[in-house]
């Protein structure tokens, strides 16, 4: 089971929305589902959580390129929200940036190698053993909002609370949930 909130900073503060997934099939259309909780260069907020399994933030600006951090790139990649996150993060099979991105993340280091076997990919593009079973994306995208990369990586239960405490908008997220 899945839960999505909206979080929209405006003029006025943030406000918040619970959302429904149900017509997602692609990064464009959660993207676009983002820009219209939005105004204008509304920073938007998108949280997509997965029974604590693994939570991914999307972040809009603007027109502005969506920003993308995942909690658990493995076990969001199994999961259809999940991987269009990941899928988005990693590229398809033969992308360099997804094989420096791999290693990066797999070992905190630029030295390491992803594995990659053309063998085991999934629909996705992606090969299912180089998919990390651990964070991947943007890993500083709400430190501007008051939320550090340590504490990111250090969230483990009630994950939405504690971000919408860190960006102040706890009160406005209890209205949706």
């Amino acid at each position: 089971m899945y839960f999505a909130a909206l979080l929209a900073r405006t003029e006025d503060g943030w406000e918040a929305s619970d959302t429904e997934l149900d017509d997602v099939e692609t990064l464009s259309d959660l993207t676009d589902l983002a820009r219209e909780a939005g105004a204008d260069d509304d920073t938007v907020i998108v949280f997509i959580e997965q029974e604590d399994a693994w939570f991914g933030i999307l972040r809009i600006e603007g027109e502005e390129d969506p920003r993308i951090y995942v909690s658990d790139g493995a076990a969001a990649a199994r999961s259809s929200y999940g991987e269009i996150l990941t899928r988005e993060l990693l590229g398809d099979d033969g992308d360099d940036d997804a094989d420096e991105l791999l290693a990066l993340d797999l070992d905190g280091t630029e030295d390491g190698e992803p594995a990659h076997h053309e063998d085991d990919e999934e629909e996705t593009g992606v090969a299912a053993d180089a998919v990390p079973a651990a964070p991947v994306g943007d890993r500083l995208i709400l430190a501007d909002l008051g939320l550090s990369e340590a504490d990111l990586l250090a969230l483990d239960s009630d994950v939405l609370a504690e971000i919408a405490d860190a960006l102040g908008a706890a009160e406005v997220l209890e209205t949706v949930r």
